[in-house]
């Protein structure tokens, strides 16, 4: 005799209750993990678009012989590190090594220091000091492009204002853009008159997180203008001064357009510098070498990366002491 087929027992209305209150808290428990995904992946997506695939492209490109050919069709033969070895052994490393650093160095050390003297004085709070703030603004706010058109003008050996103004003292002409020996000092200038109002702002902001008391404290033990700044605001200042300094390093060390405009890296060489040279030889050619070009890049690349690692491990000595 066959029994009839058993229906499953239909959850009680308790049952469905007790379901209805546990999945809102299950769901909670899984939502904030998919919506830290959610936040992350434009980030994600972004430095590997714009960053970790354009360092592939060019790491790829220093080891292998790029030709205009293969370059299109996708079949340059891997050469391994035969590029750099081109790189190092060209006459014109050593000096566009040495322009490189005296570059970057002087504009850095120039900013910072224009850029902390000014951020002291319009500290002090006097009438129309936010005007004249916003007006120091202005080179850093101006395409590039523009600001070193107006430097070339400006500089120009024969109707620059420069030279005019010289002249009223008895001074020059000076062949700022085109004599092997002021071809460097004068992009050197241009890009310090671009990078001090960076400075200006960054540690200007810095001086705003200093307590005021520290400074009536130390006036009132008889402390001078001059020993306030070196005991109080100087020290207090070098986290911010750290980090602007690294911003300006990676920033001077790919400057290319200010000099490409103002001098083309020369003359004769004299003002090229590895990001000049980089674009030369990849783009500047009727024969481009994409592959030292790349390795070139690469160089700036792992130079920037050094002093980063570098700032990252002071700054941890630095909390845990």
């Amino acid at each position: 005799m066959n029994h009839p087929t058993q229906l499953p027992d239909r959850p009680t209305v308790r049952e469905r209750n007790e379901a209805a209150t546990l999945s809102p808290a299950r769901r909670r428990q899984v939502s904030p993990q998919w919506a830290a995904w959610a936040f992350l992946a434009p980030v994600i997506l972004y430095l590997v678009l714009f960053y970790a695939y354009p360092l592939y492209r060019n790491l790829d490109l220093s080891l292998r012989n790029y030709t205009v050919r293969s370059f299109v069709q996708g079949d340059a033969p891997f050469t391994g590190l035969s590029n750099y070895r081109t790189v190092f052994d060209d006459p014109t490393f050593a000096p566009a090594l040495v322009h490189t650093v005296v570059f970057t160095a002087v504009c850095l050390l120039f900013q910072y220091a224009i850029g902390l003297a000014l951020a002291v004085f319009f500290n002090q709070h006097f009438r129309l000091s936010a005007t004249l703030r916003a007006l120091f603004l202005v080179p850093w706010l101006l395409p590039l492009i523009v600001s070193a058109s107006t430097w070339s003008w400006m500089l120009n050996s024969d109707s620059g204002v420069v030279n005019a103004a010289l002249h009223t003292v008895g001074i020059g002409p000076v062949n700022w853009l085109t004599s092997p020996d002021w071809s460097l000092t004068s992009v050197i200038i241009a890009n310090t008159w671009i990078g001090v109002p960076f400075n200006l702002v960054v540690l200007y902001s810095g001086l705003q997180s200093i307590p005021a008391g520290l400074y009536e404290a130390a006036a009132l033990d008889g402390a001078g203008a001059w020993q306030r700044f070196w005991h109080i605001t100087f020290p207090l200042l070098r986290p911010v001064s750290a980090i602007t300094l690294l911003l300006g390093l990676v920033y001077t060390l790919k400057v290319f357009d200010i000099i490409w405009i103002m001098t083309k890296g020369g003359p004769a060489d004299s003002s090229t510098t590895f990001a000049t040279w980089s674009y030369q030889l990849g783009f500047g050619n009727l024969l481009p070498a994409f592959g030292p070009g790349a390795a070139i890049g690469n160089l700036l690349v792992v130079a920037a990366l050094v002093f980063g690692l570098v700032y990252v491990r002071v700054e941890r000595k630095q909390r845990t002491s």
